[in-house]
């Protein structure tokens, strides 16, 4: 094999000691609501084979000859509607959050620590992530997918950018990976506190929604235990939260194209609630770690007026753990856990 087929990065010398780094992953976001930024990204996302399984080259022709003809103006338009003046929100909660789970790693474990974070779409790529890293003496890297659920449409497709990244690397550092987190109790603990805090201030609808992403049915029928865990999210909430089952739904949302997704759809939901008389809806999307299009436009807008055109007074959004106090301690536990053995991870002696 050629030299020049493997990255030499400097790493650690002989007289400043190997770091430990956590790599944080979600999805992505353009760089701008527009739709010249859309494109690019819209590829690259729309060109993973985990996410799209169809013959390759025919995807390529429907994906160049319409998708990327058409829905970038439309994807600019509901990324508009949420863009802040700091940016995509999804990338503004990503920072935030590694900001502060690095913050809180730093003053619990003896270290030295880096906490990071990429996409998986646009920019800071995996790869660019992993180098710098690298590059900053880190030899012992736990990757953490922000998908509590895994799918290879999202998990999977991180651990494809993991280890296309770790096949240039003349010496890539110790590596693990969280798979999932699905049916964690620190998580589920949060997720339900979070949820009674929002009810607590805003008091609590007649139903309570549980949107999840969607993916297809036959990724589910070939394996995929992305459903499964996401039920099993459900039932664990729903028990915390000490509901029974007439007041609690599960959907999934966000399907594209004419193939059977994920039952039952959250739109077809919203709409049979409300004209069987529910007039207050709260919904929490527990699949998303951080808020993004999918929840604060889709969700908080989309299938809000969808609710109130089918006869429903209110669909109340509940936010996402985003970096709440309970997210930095559900994910630091998390972290701490599946870092074990390493000495950076070990905790901070105290005096």
């Amino acid at each position: 094999m050629p030299r020049s087929h493997y990255t030499g990065l400097a790493g650690p010398s002989h007289d400043h000691p190997a770091k430990a780094g956590v790599l944080l992953v979600n999805l992505g976001t353009p760089a701008a609501p527009t739709a010249s930024a859309l494109r690019p990204y819209l590829a690259e996302f729309l060109s993973d084979p985990r996410v799209i399984e169809y013959p390759r080259w025919l995807w390529w022709l429907i994906l160049h000859g319409v998708i990327l003809r058409v829905r970038p103006a439309r994807s600019a338009h509901a990324y508009a509607r949420i863009w802040t003046p700091e940016g995509s929100p999804l990338r503004v909660g990503s920072e935030k959050l590694a900001a502060g789970l690095e913050a809180r790693l730093r003053d619990t474990t003896r270290g030295p620590m880096r906490v990071a974070l990429a996409m998986r779409y646009g920019a800071p790529s995996v790869r660019a992530q992993i180098e710098q890293m690298q590059r900053d003496g880190v030899r012992r890297l736990l990757v953490l997918p922000l998908y509590p659920q895994y799918s290879g449409t999202s998990t999977g497709s991180v651990i494809d950018a993991v280890a296309d990244t770790f096949k240039q690397l003349r010496w890539p550092p110790e590596l693990r990976i969280v798979n999932d987190y699905h049916h964690d109790a620190g998580h589920i603990a949060a997720l339900a506190r979070s949820i009674e805090r929002w009810w607590s201030t805003h008091g609590r609808g007649d139903k309570l929604l549980l949107s999840f992403h969607g993916i297809p049915q036959r990724y589910v029928d070939a394996g995929d235990p992305y459903f499964h865990q996401c039920q099993t999210t459900a039932r664990l909430l729903r028990e915390r939260l000490g509901l029974d089952e007439s007041q609690f739904v599960v959907s999934f949302q966000s399907r594209v194209g004419r193939e059977p997704w994920l039952h039952p759809y959250t739109d077809e939901t919203v709409k049979r609630l409300a004209q069987e008389g529910v007039k207050r809806l709260d919904v929490a999307c527990p699949g998303f770690s951080v808020d993004c299009l999918e929840t604060l436009e889709e969700i908080a807008l989309q299938n809000r007026d969808f609710f109130t055109a089918a006869g429903g007074e209110t669909l109340r959004y509940i936010p996402s753990l985003n970096d709440s106090e309970e997210q930095l301690d559900s994910l630091t536990t998390l972290i701490l856990r599946h870092a074990q053995g390493w000495p950076e991870f070990s905790p901070r002696e105290t005096r």
